[in-house]
């Protein structure tokens, strides 16, 4: 096929059957994996349409400079659009981006800002604040703000739900996705819901997030903000775009277990996806044993693993982090169970034989 520029490739990214790390699922499970798109990430949908949209409303022009906080991969995506569209790109990082992130943004012709990852957003070293400051002292510049700009959860809504609608024929029963800005979790399932109300959301958090206690409480908790590893997923503040009554379920998830899953999904499945795709998968384990045959879950695998090489997929860097141990709780506990009942067989035999002996 023949496109117009790299920008028509975006979207319509596969679902594809995870069988092996499933096996012990008895629901089908598929990946939707966005790394297909041409940024190798699901942030390619809402970097063009916000863009677009900014665009139609006549907040920028070309020449112009877009400025946006990210963890890397709405960076990337939105650094690709301004160089097809004329803009200049200015973005704000967490220094928790891996080096790879970094490099791939600065590839791509934009100038990037790293800020301190434990500074809180109000902080004005935090790449939030930063992000604004620079929007109010560069001239002819704009702020996309994809954490409280709708146009990020309408994206989604236009297309990555109706693309899994259309894939799974309408018979998808559980989508599962990480909440970071909550776009691609929020429109996909309001899209999804208007379709069928009972298709449940499984949101996805990391420990160190205030977004799940928010969910239960509606309360904003400190407390529960502390650094985590994992990156695409959890928020020390309240994103707009968080559509928080979509929810049906929310699930907190380790750094350990999500780096475990995402190395087993590249060993067992050969998909080189990201850190949080890991995670949206350890979750998918989380609500096994609520699944039927006959239901359908679709998780999504927001990036490509290539931007974790040192991290992720780096076993120094495992080991640094103390989870270098393979076997999942659920696998050792399979594992035991196993060998309870391989001895538990012998001793029947053993008793039978010894009480026959007796007799």
């Amino acid at each position: 096929m023949r496109y117009e520029n790299v920008l028509a490739t975006i979207g319509n990214t596969p679902l594809i059957k995870l069988s092996r790390i499933c096996e012990d699922i008895p629901t089908p499970v598929y990946g939707k994996v966005e790394a297909y798109n041409p940024g190798q990430s699901a942030k390619d949908r809402i970097a063009l349409y916000m863009v677009e949209q900014a665009e139609k409303n006549g907040k920028i022009k070309p020449g112009d400079t877009i400025i946006e906080a990210t963890s890397g991969n709405t960076g990337y995506s939105l650094a690709m659009v301004c160089s097809l569209k004329g803009y200049h790109c200015v973005l704000t990082v967490s220094s928790k981006a891996s080096q790879e992130k970094l490099a791939l943004l600065r590839a791509m012709g934009a100038d990037v800002v790293v800020c301190p990852a434990d500074a809180e957003p109000e902080d004005p070293r935090s790449y939030y604040s930063r992000a604004e400051q620079l929007a109010r002292d560069l001239p002819n510049s704009f702020y996309l703000g994809q954490n409280y700009n709708l146009d990020n959860s309408m994206a989604h809504y236009h297309s990555t739900g109706p693309e899994i609608w259309r894939q799974t024929e309408g018979k998808i029963t559980h989508y599962v996705c990480c909440a970071g800005t909550g776009g691609t979790l929020s429109g996909t399932a309001r899209y999804l819901k208007e379709q069928n109300p009972d298709i449940r959301i499984i949101g996805v958090d990391a420990y160190g997030s205030v977004l799940k206690k928010y969910w239960q409480t509606g309360l904003f908790d400190k407390s529960e903000i502390y650094s985590y590893k994992v990156e695409g997923l959890g928020k020390t503040i309240i994103p707009d775009n968080v559509a928080f009554d979509l929810i049906d379920e929310f699930i907190k998830v380790t750094d350990r277990s999500s780096a475990h899953r995402t190395r087993q999904l590249a060993r067992q499945e050969g998909l080189l996806v990201g850190y949080s795709s890991g995670a949206a998968m350890q979750a998918v384990f989380r609500i096994k044993s609520e699944l039927k045959p006959t239901d359908l879950v679709v998780v999504l695998f927001p990036d490509h693993g290539t931007r974790y090489l040192g991290k992720v997929y780096n076993d120094e860097w495992m080991k640094q982090q103390g989870f270098m141990r393979e076997q999942m709780p659920e696998d050792s506990y399979a594992r035991y169970r196993k060998i309870y009942r391989a001895y538990r067989m012998k001793y029947k035999r053993y008793l039978r034989q010894t009480l026959k002996n007796l007799s």
